[in-house]
């Protein structure tokens, strides 16, 4: 089956202005399927824009099955940055007969797009969408890292008989419960703790996955960074956004991330060697108002892509010279830890020993931190970073 099977083609004249785009136009540059599907087998593409107009998975969203076209509009109009794109827009994917057909056709399409070397930008839809995102690194034979952005932990509820529920307030339960298993952690940025039970919080704990409270990062995303750069696919919910700056959403809080921040997030994604796919969820146009939410949404889209364009493909350690290795005891020496600090971009990595009876081919695993966890070794005290991921490599 090829994959214009799955694909709607785009109405053109639906979202282009009368008189057409300017040539530093996004809209002049995306390669647009509306008549002809793009040749993904080209080699001319690193990223390809997908649209999934499917809401049954809504949670009182209804209506953000309609957001992918909104986006587009926007999207567009903005101008190419210092950066040449090479983009394919691919069209929606319509909804199945049911809610799992449309997972399948997003799992198969986002397993061949990454294994061509093509970066999925989902525009949903609903979130629990993220459920065929994640499904499509099933047959690419590698752990995962997932992050999403979200005010909530959606993994609300599992039915007596053991059955889990679908929907995009209880998808993770779908994702964590998966075999099989190739889920290595999860993170979660932006959660509000009024929003979250204290057992959901300790099953995280429990399972040393990563949670950001917003507090914690608001007017601080930088502290995120490591997280992001760490994920191999992020699902971000518009509802995680103030509702003062995306009022776009059914669910729309009083607080959340500026937009400002938000459009940070996205760079810092774009800008992570290891991100190979992103969805953006729970855009619903019914609640916009003169387009705001959808030009935000573009705008974050657009910071994420100048950050996969300014790549600098630092992950350590190759080669050997482009890195600085700084080794630290711990206070009772039982442990020496050893940071890396990138000479291109001085990001930082721990390096976390695998377990005697840990990867066949590695010796160590690299994870993404701050200058502050260096600094935190230094004084004797080990990171709980370092911790939590040692646990997850026994």
């Amino acid at each position: 089956m090829s994959l214009a099977d799955f694909f709607n083609p785009i109405h053109a004249d639906k979202i282009s202005p009368k008189n057409g785009y300017l040539n530093s136009q996004l809209g002049s540059k995306i390669k647009t399927y509306t008549t002809e599907f793009p040749d993904l087998s080209s080699k001319e593409f690193d990223i390809a824009i997908i649209g999934v107009a499917d809401d049954r998975g809504s949670t009182n969203n209804n209506g953000c099955a309609l957001g992918p076209d909104y986006i587009r509009e926007k999207l567009y109009t903005l101008h190419e940055g210092v950066f040449k794109s090479k983009i394919a827009d691919l069209g929606n994917i319509l909804p199945g007969h049911q809610l799992s057909d449309t997972y399948i056709a997003v799992k198969n399409v986002v397993s061949e797009l990454i294994k061509q070397g093509i970066l999925p930008v989902i525009i949903g839809g609903s979130q629990d969408i993220t459920y065929g995102q994640y499904m499509g690194y099933e047959s690419l034979e590698k752990k995962v890292d997932l992050l999403v952005v979200d005010s909530h932990f959606d993994m609300n509820e599992i039915y007596d008989d053991g059955s889990v529920q679908t929907d995009s307030e209880s998808y993770l339960n779908r994702i964590f419960l998966h075999q099989p298993n190739y889920l290595f952690n999860f993170s979660n940025l932006g959660y509000q703790t009024y929003f979250v039970s204290q057992d959901s919080l300790r099953v995280m704990e429990k399972l040393f996955f990563d949670t950001l409270r917003l507090g914690e990062v608001s007017g601080a995303i930088y502290l995120a960074e490591p997280s992001i750069r760490n994920a191999d696919m992020i699902s971000f919910d518009i509802g995680s956004i103030r509702s003062a700056d995306a009022i776009a959403n059914m669910n729309a809080m009083p607080n959340g991330f500026y937009g400002e921040e938000a459009c940070q997030i996205c760079r810092y994604a774009g800008y992570s060697d290891k991100l190979s796919s992103i969805g953006f969820y729970e855009f619903n146009p019914a609640c916009d108002q003169n387009g705001q939410t959808a030009m935000l949404v573009a705008q974050m889209i657009w910071c994420f892509m100048d950050g996969f364009y300014n790549r600098k493909k630092d992950f350590p350690m190759n080669p050997k010279s482009d890195y600085i290795v700084y080794k630290t005891a711990l206070q009772n020496n039982e442990h020496e830890l050893i940071f890396v600090k990138s000479k291109k971009t001085d990001r930082w990595w721990m390096q976390v020993p695998y377990p005697s009876a840990g990867s066949k081919n590695e010796r160590f695993h690299f994870i993404p931190c701050l200058y502050e966890d260096y600094k935190l070794a230094v004084s004797g005290e080990m990171p709980d970073l370092w911790w939590r991921t040692y646990q997850k490599l026994i």
